[in-house]
């Protein structure tokens, strides 16, 4: 074996120890926040919305996970043809609270980072008429959906950077998709977070 090659042969072991250190945990912490473009009624504009985020993974192997997931959103949505309610309310608060389970696979892994897919289902809780003193008649009637709970799903690409071999920062694009109202919303938007690993397989 050359020179050459001995060398690269250590630097692949070096790496590949490396990456086991790094994700060689049973478990893994995330919190953080996020953000979401929601549609809050079937004829509104869509809501800005932000959230806190939090979860939990436990990994069988360096690669598949199983994660549960919980977050709050929380808005004003933009309320411009309420005449006829005679009401003086133009942005109502809406909230909705959501809690998700699915697997999580990293599909690439690098010793400074990792990208990662993750499909999670489960339902959500919404409350839009906060700010109506839970009149729904006169929620509904300002064009939003009416409360309650239905099913969600969420799409994620996770992309992280390791800080150290137990705690990374995650940025992860989102598709999240609800049913409120008997309809479908379909939103995007993206959480981020510290994440922190531990527990060696």
């Amino acid at each position: 074996m050359s020179v050459q090659a001995r060398i690269k042969l250590r630097r692949e072991q070096r790496r590949a120890a490396a990456i086991h250190e790094i994700y060689d945990h049973r478990y893994e912490a995330y919190a953080g926040m996020g953000y979401l473009r929601f549609k809050p009624g079937p004829t509104l504009e869509r809501a800005h919305e932000y959230a806190w985020d939090t979860g939990f993974t436990r990994y069988y192997g360096e690669r598949l996970g199983v994660t549960v997931d919980g977050r709050g959103y929380y808005g004003t949505a933009y309320v411009f043809n309420n005449q006829e309610t005679n009401s003086f309310i133009t942005n109502p608060a809406i909230i909705e609270y959501a809690v998700l389970a699915g697997p999580t696979y990293r599909f690439y892994l690098q010793p400074k980072y990792s990208i990662s897919g993750r499909v999670l289902g489960g339902f959500a809780n919404g409350n839009f008429s906060g700010d109506t003193s839970n009149n729904t008649a006169l929620s509904t009637a300002l064009g939003l959906y009416p409360n309650g709970s239905t099913f969600a799903a969420s799409a994620n690409l996770l992309g992280e950077y390791n800080l150290t071999p137990n705690i990374g920062l995650r940025v992860a694009p989102e598709y999240f998709v609800t049913g409120f109202g008997s309809t479908q919303q379909n939103s995007l938007g993206f959480t981020l977070g510290v994440v922190y690993r531990f527990g060696k397989q």
